[in-house]
Formats: structure tokens, C-alpha cells, sequence
């Protein structure tokens, strides 16, 4: 064996032995950077969603917009939690804001969109487009020299392009009828306020009527000028509906309770695992301590609705009429980002006076049940008889008189009201849901604008309307649409055809509050309210001297056997949005 020979073999094993070393260096690194570290993060919780984008990042076979990503699963995440953990996108965020915040900049008009044309139903009075002299049936057909209309628009498009910061301008084509070219204005965008308070008048001589939509910044305020009006023309008891009121802040609603609960009163008290314990007490500054109250409630009445009727109702100071109320007992805490979205978290659950939560059960953020759980109540009989609605007897409290009240799904009202079925058929239900009432009566204001403008007040206006023949108007319209002529059933039908059809011109024409004067007279939750407050029985009597007869007259017991209850229709009101 020579001498190279001898070299190559002794250096033989160093080899080997440095390839190998080399191999389990390479082999460690590849493992921890593509398994052992990626799994140690991951197995880590409280870094897994991050560790998890990373790796989706780093390592997906594919491009991935994690932005979007992002944007997918953060609803899904809060989903896990509870039906009411919501994650809010930014171009969502400002305008839900802006529902209860009171105000938002845009140029001043309701809007609804008719065969893909923006026409304007109103114009806000001292707004913006009314100084530049647009009016009620102007069509937007152009914004910024561009065309604006056409399948594509919605109502997302038209609050994205025609809302805007305050001071600044937007050009808008406009086709009037009465013009044989576009007229073009430039809006300069300010504040529009955004009224709470849908209707606030005297239902007769003595008794003051407040429809509120949902509890915002400025419901107090609007709710003391409300009051102060009514009481200048002589209110000596007071109605506040909150049926199909959907809440709001908790705020708004203890600062309205404070104003019917005397000193000391306990409002609501929330508390939560994070969350110590708060109590609200009513002040004894309020306004209409002694004031005779019933409050109307629905289904849809929910949250902050349900703070304010649950004070009155524990605290015997007004009596609850109406329908049981949705159930929501969670506190949501707003939580925003710096890219304009944010999430409303569940941080509380709060309590009425007598320490119920009202909150109706649920198992987590995808309960099916609790999502279809009006419907269910529906298909129960709940909306047509007390005897169908299911209470947790087991979370049995009491009010300050002693009055038994329970927990676990909603407030239940003092005097039930069944919904009305009277008169309700398939043709009627057809065309409610095929949205064709809606289509008439905005064409027929629109058509009619100028006649239908002579008549200031709503009895004159339906006098009117029923010479006209809208019903059989409508009907024409209907089969034109695919909705074929059924005699027997629009006989049936013909008076709430009737009244619907004149409820939706007389709010395209005189406004919110005429169309819902208009629908009061022959409601029947209303019209209870009415009997108690005139029979002096607003304030509840302790449970020994409570009878069935202290609650309301035969007369009004006889036609509600007969006719029911017919809550407002969510199809008649608060339809056109506004930019």
C-alpha cells in the first residue's frame, strides 16, 4: 500500500464522520423550521391564530390574501361565543354607528330605488339638497358627470358615493318630470340629524302618543322636547311604543327611564365575569313621575326596549301591553380598530329591577334555534294567545308590589294583545312578499305627486284615495306583475289592501308621523292602551286586588276575541334609507 494510499484511508472515517455530523446539522435545521418550531408556536394557545397566519404565509401552496382572510374569519371566531358578538367591517361600521349616534354628513334625502333609477321620496327640510332646490320625485341619474344607474346600483353603492365628510361637494344630474333636460346641482355634504322619535302627538284631548325606533345619542333629548310638547296641549297620560325597536344604548334608556321613576328606584344592574357589578338608579330628577304610563311592546322589542319596560314593569310604575319582547339580556361592548372596523363584544349580561335576565337561552354563536326563535314562537300560537307562551316558571321574581315576573326569554307584557289574522289571505301575502304594495304606492306618489300634495292631513288624503279606486288599481297592477286576479280572496282581503295601500301614500306624501297617526286608529294594541290609560288603570295594583275586569272593559276584551291584534306591519315604515 503506498503512500497516498495509506492517507486517503486514515482521512476516510474524518470524512464520514464530518458528512454526518453535517447531515443531522441539516436535518435539525429543516425539521425546526418547517415542523418543531411552526408546531411548538402553534401548540403555544395563546399564540395559535397568529402562529397559524404565518404559517398559512409562509408555507400555503397558493397566494393567499391574508387581509381577507382576516375579514372571513373574524366572524366566524366571534360566531363561537354568542349570538350577539358581532365583527363589524369598516364600511359597515360608520353607518351603523350613525343610526344611533344622532347625525351623519351626506346630502339630505331619503331614497329608495325604483327600477334602477335613485328616485328621492323626501327631501330633509334645511338640508343640504333642499338649498340647492332638489325636491321629492327627482331621479339621480348622474354623480360626478358620471352616469349613476343601471343594474348595478344598490344601496350600498348609492351611501358609499353620496355620503361623504362635511364640506365637501358632490355634482348630481337630476331628470324632473316637469324637465325636458338634467339639471345638475353641487351639494356641498353637511350634518343630517337622525331623528329617534318616528311620531309624538295627542291621540285625543288628554292622552299623548311617543312611537320611538331605537334608544341613540339623542333619544333624551328628543324625548324631553316630545314630552314638553305634548304636555303644553294638555297630556295627562302618555303612550310610548317600542314595538319593532331593536334597542340601542343602555345609556339612552336608563337616562329615559330616570324621567317616570322617583328617586332611588333601581333601574337595571348589569354584571359580568370581567365586568363588576353596576347599579342605575333613578335620580328623582325625572319629569313625569306621576304620569300615567303604558309602554307597548313586540317581538321586535329588544335590548334597550326591554331595559325600559322591564324598569316599569318591576317597578309598578306603568303598565306593558302588547306581545312578549324579543329576550336580549347581553351587553355589548363597542371594541374599534385602527382600520376603521371594530366588534361589539359581550362583556355583561344586565337585570331588571327584580333581578331577572330577560336574555332567552342560546348554546353558542350558531344556535339555529335562537336565530328562527320567532318563528318558532309563531308556529307555537304565541303571537294569538297568552296561553302559548312558554315561561321558565323556575325563574320566578317579583315586583315591588309583588307581582310575579319571570326570567329567561323576554318581558312579558301585563295585558297580551294577539295579532291579528282577520283578513289576512294568500293573495294578500303574495303581493306583501313579492314587495308589490311598496311598488304601487311609491309609482302612485310618484305619478300623482301634485294632486296628492293638496291634501295636508291624512283623513282628507284616504277620503281621497278610496274615490280613486286604488284597491283595483293595485289589482291591475298585481296581475301585471304575475299575480293573477283572485275575487274571493281579495274580497277577503280588501280592507287591509285598503289601509296598507294608504298607509304607504300617505308616508310617501305627508310623512313618517301622518302614516303612523293614520295606522293607530284601528290598532288594537293602541287602542287598549287607550282604554286603560282612560279607565285610570296605568298604574298595576298589587296582586290581591287584581282582577281580570281592573285590566280592561268587556267592550275592549270582546274585540280583541274577535279581531286580535294587528302590530305594525315592518313593510309599511322605515324603508327608504337616507344619504
Amino acid at each position: 500500500m503506498n503512500t497516498n494510499e495509506n492517507k486517503k484511508f486514515r482521512l476516510a472515517p474524518l470524512v464520514m464522520t464530518a458528512c454526518l455530523i453535517a447531515g443531522i446539522l441539516l436535518g435539525m435545521f429543516y425539521t425546526r423550521h418547517f415542523a418543531g418550531n411552526t408546531l411548538g408556536i402553534i401548540n403555544g394557545s395563546s399564540n395559535k391564530l397568529n402562529a397559524l397566519l404565518r404559517v398559512i404565509q409562509d408555507q400555503y401552496v397558493d397566494s393567499v390574501d391574508m387581509n381577507d382572510l382576516v375579514e372571513q374569519a373574524m366572524p366566524q371566531i366571534l360566531s363561537e361565543l354568542d349570538p350577539h358578538s358581532t365583527y363589524i367591517p369598516a364600511q359597515k361600521l360608520e353607518e351603523m354607528t350613525s343610526e344611533l349616534e344622532g347625525s351623519f354628513s351626506g346630502i339630505g334625502v331619503q331614497f329608495t330605488i325604483q327600477e334602477d333609477t335613485i328616485h328621492v321620496n323626501s327631501v330633509i327640510p334645511g338640508g343640504p339638497s333642499e338649498k340647492v332646490g332638489m325636491l321629492a320625485g327627482d331621479r339621480i341619474v348622474t354623480v360626478n358627470d358620471s352616469l349613476f344607474a343601471g343594474k348595478g346600483i344598490s344601496n350600498e353603492k348609492v351611501m358609499r358615493n353620496l355620503k361623504g365628510p362635511k364640506g365637501t361637494e358632490v355634482r348630481l344630474g337630476i331628470k324632473r318630470a316637469t324637465e325636458p333636460e338634467l339639471i345638475h346641482f353641487t351639494v356641498v355634504r353637511g350634518d343630517i340629524p337622525q331623528n329617534t322619535i318616528n311620531a309624538a302627538y295627542m291621540i285625543d284631548s288628554q292622552i299623548g302618543y311617543i312611537q320611538l325606533s331605537k334608544f341613540g345619542r339623542t333619544s333624551h333629548a328628543e324625548l324631553l322636547g316630545a314630552l314638553a310638547r305634548l304636555k303644553h296641549h294638555g297630556c295627562e297620560g302618555l303612550i310610548i311604543d317600542l314595538r319593532d325597536n331593536t334597542g340601542g344604548y343602555m345609556e339612552a334608556a336608563v337616562r329615559m327611564a330616570n324621567e317616570f321613576l322617583p328617586a332611588g328606584e333601581l333601574i337595571v344592574y348589569s354584571q359580568g365575569l370581567h365586568y363588576r357589578r353596576t347599579d342605575e338608579y333613578a335620580n328623582g330628577t325625572g319629569s313625569c313621575q306621576q304620569l300615567p304610563l303604558v309602554v307597548l311592546t313586540n317581538v321586535a322589542s329588544a335590548s334597550a326596549s326591554e331595559i325600559f319596560a322591564g324598569a316599569i314593569q318591576d317597578n309598578d310604575r306603568g303598565t306593558i301591553v302588547g306581545l312578549r319582547s324579543f329576550g336580549k339580556g347581553l351587553v355589548q361592548q363597542p371594541i374599534d380598530f385602527s382600520d376603521g372596523s371594530g366588534i361589539r363584544l359581550t362583556i355583561a349580561r344586565y337585570y331588571t329591577p327584580s333581578g331577572r335576565c330577560i336574555q332567552r337561552p342560546y348554546k353558542n354563536g350558531k344556535d339555529g334555534d335562537y336565530e328562527m326563535d320567532w318563528l318558532n314562537r309563531y308556529e307555537h300560537g304565541e303571537f294569538f294567545s297568552r296561553d302559548s307562551v312558554k315561561q321558565n316558571k323556575s325563574e320566578v321574581y317579583h315586583t315591588r308590589l309583588g307581582r310575579p315576573v319571570y326570567g329567561g326569554g323576554g318581558i312579558m307584557p301585563d295585558v297580551f294583545v294577539p295579532q291579528d289574522t282577520t283578513g289576512v289571505s294568500s293573495y294578500l301575502m303574495q303581493v306583501r312578499n313579492k314587495g308589490l304594495l311598496l311598488q304601487f304606492a311609491f309609482r302612485y306618489s310618484d305619478n300623482h305627486r301634485a294632486e296628492l300634495s293638496a291634501y295636508k292631513d291624512e283623513a282628507q288624503l284616504e277620503n281621497y284615495l278610496r274615490r280613486q279606486g286604488v284597491v283595483e288599481q293595485f289589482i291591475r297592477f298585481a296581475d301585471s306583475k304575475g299575480v293573477k286576479r283572485r275575487n274571493v280572496l281579495i274580497s277577503k282581503s280588501h280592507k287591509l289592501l285598503e289601509r296598507n295601500l294608504c298607509t304607504n301614500i300617505i308616508y310617501n306624501i305627508l310623512g313618517n308621523q301622518a302614516a303612523i297617526e293614520y295606522m293607530n286608529e284601528e290598532d288594537n294594541t293602541v287602542q287598549t292602551a287607550l282604554d286603560i290609560l282612560r279607565k285610570g288603570e296605568a298604574f298595576p295594583k298589587a296582586p290581591n286586588t287584581l282582577s281580570n275586569d281592573t285590566i280592561q272593559d268587556e267592550r275592549t276584551k270582546k274585540k280583541i276575541a274577535q279581531t286580535g291584534s294587528r302590530p305594525q306591519d315592518p313593510e309599511q315604515l322605515f324603508r327608504y334609507a337616507a344619504i
